[in-house]
């Protein structure tokens, strides 16, 4: 056998056993990105569900102030701090979309296939 037969043969052997290893990975890498993905989503889903809550909590104490400045400036902050957690929810949410769309990921978490 001469080097060059052997040595299209090392590569042939070397290709056969790394080739099906990186479509596994590939495969990994989707199922990984799809779960990241996914649980982001359901942080972000609470967080929203909780800074809800929040403000509603401080519309509760609002009402229930009495006229009492203390309690009326309490429940005023917890209002406005409920607004900007739902913002900065919505924010991130947003972003999040921006990001799996720019890296291609659809609901099946797998990445889209460009056109030519």
């Amino acid at each position: 056998m001469t080097i060059g037969k052997m040595k299209n043969s090392v590569i042939a052997t070397v290709a056969g056993l790394v080739l099906p290893m990186a479509a596994l990975a590939a495969s990994t890498v989707d199922s990984l990105l799809s779960d990241v993905k996914r649980w982001l989503n359901y942080v972000i889903y609470l967080a929203f569900i909780l800074l809800t809550l929040y403000f509603v909590w401080g519309v509760v104490g609002y009402v229930k102030s009495g006229g009492d400045e203390k309690k009326v400036a309490d429940a005023k902050r917890h209002m406005i701090w409920g607004i900007i957690g739902m913002a900065v929810a919505g924010a991130a949410w947003g972003i999040a979309q921006i990001v799996w769309s720019t890296l291609g990921i659809n609901p099946g978490g797998v990445p889209n296939v460009p056109q030519f």
